[in-house]
């Protein structure tokens, strides 16, 4: 078998997406600019959006789950009086209103979708439906039902009302769909609406204000990327950090359960490390850990 073109890199590079590209393009000249053998993305951002795109290098893409279920913030406006095909402002206008609601109504409707709700993704998003994403059958016109999907909404606040717009901030877990709550929202308030701005602030333990602005990607040297990668552990913070013994990394590395110092709730994920670095995630059985994901440094 031919082997991999491309280094071995690892670490995790922050870049603030600008609306126009691809979350997959940005991983695509990431990889491309670093020459790693290996990346990919903790959470994808709509084409049109703005913000945090955090990129995995090499063994960092094993704490990509991690990441990618840990909490984010979306800033965003809606426009109220149209809904479209897309819920944002790159779709056809499907139906329209001349409701406007008031800031109290806007406040006041805020808390229904907060905390564990029930949301239906988009016609045009990454929802598989039988073996095919749900954007490519909305392009061919193909009529569905998407099932409702369970999501965690920590906050919801209205920063700004106008009388056509509001800005809202949004923290949510894993699989929240900000245009789904717009359209939701302009639904609930007999208006409509549709995101017309979106922008990712801060993903896990990565903030949009310390990314590489994308363009800089084409233009540094790849000496200068380097020097921007944040270490694999980054995308662990959200996790313990046990000590593993001697021993016990040794086994660890084998896939076998090690003895580690420090403490925590039995069945926690965590993660090891070792003087030379991070050894795995897995599950704390007290006092010692057994092995999902281990790291090949």
């Amino acid at each position: 078998m031919a082997r991999k073109k491309g280094r071995d890199i690892n670490g995790w590079l922050i870049v603030d997406k600008p609306a126009g590209v691809t979350s997959t393009s940005v991983v695509a000249k990431v990889r491309w600019a670093l020459d790693a053998k290996k990346a990919g993305h903790a959470g994808t951002l709509d084409p049109d959006a703005t913000g945090v795109l955090a990129v995995a290098l090499g063994e960092a893409t094993k704490t990509v789950p991690i990441v990618t279920d840990a909490l984010k913030c979306y800033d965003f406006t809606v426009n109220w009086g149209s809904e479209t095909t897309t819920d944002d402002a790159s779709g056809e206008v499907l139906r329209q209103s001349d409701m406007r609601p008031t800031e109290d109504q806007v406040r006041a409707a805020l808390p229904k979708f907060t905390g564990d709700i029930m949301q239906v993704p988009p016609a045009y998003s990454a929802v598989r439906v039988e073996g095919e994403r749900a954007y490519d059958l909305a392009r061919e016109g193909v009529e569905m039902e998407l099932a409702a999907r369970a999501l965690w909404v920590e906050s919801l606040f209205l920063n700004e009302a106008g009388s056509d717009t509001a800005r809202l901030e949004m923290v949510c877990g894993k699989g929240g769909y900000v245009r789904s709550i717009a359209r939701d929202l302009g639904r609930e308030l007999g208006c409509l609406g549709h995101v017309a701005h979106l922008r990712r602030t801060w993903s896990g333990p990565f903030e949009a204000e310390n990314g590489v602005e994308f363009a800089r990607i084409d233009r540094e040297a790849q000496e200068w990327l380097e020097g921007q990668l944040l270490p694999l552990e980054t995308g662990l913070a959200d996790l313990p950090m046990l000590r593993a013994t001697t021993e016990g990394a040794i086994r660890i590395r084998n896939g076998n359960p090690g003895e580690v110092t420090g403490g925590a709730d039995w069945g926690d994920l965590v993660w090891v490390s070792d003087a030379a670095g991070p050894v795995c995630i897995g599950r704390y059985q007290g006092g010692m850990v057994q092995p999902e994901r281990v790291f090949n440094l």
